[in-house]
């Protein structure tokens, strides 16, 4: 699934098929199934045992409501 500001898509593509097309200056693959925009990372932290976590930069949708957090892929 892509995540845009504009709503949400199924793609026929894998993550690897769609990273390696992304600039990897502007999007990060956080997790095997995860690539992140990454002016939508609002902080990266490691926890006491070691894990990474990443905080993402939460936006509105057009109508004021909450919508997903991911900025925008593709």
């Amino acid at each position: 699934m892509v995540i845009t500001d504009k709503g949400e898509s199924l793609i026929r593509k894998s993550i690897k098929e769609l990273s390696e097309e992304l600039n990897p200056a502007r999007f990060w693959q956080m997790h095997r199934s995860t690539i992140v925009n990454v002016s939508r990372i609002d902080r990266v932290s490691r926890s006491v045992t070691g894990r990474g976590t990443v905080k993402l930069k939460e936006r509105l949708d057009e109508d004021g409501g909450d919508a997903h957090p991911l900025g925008e892929v593709g």
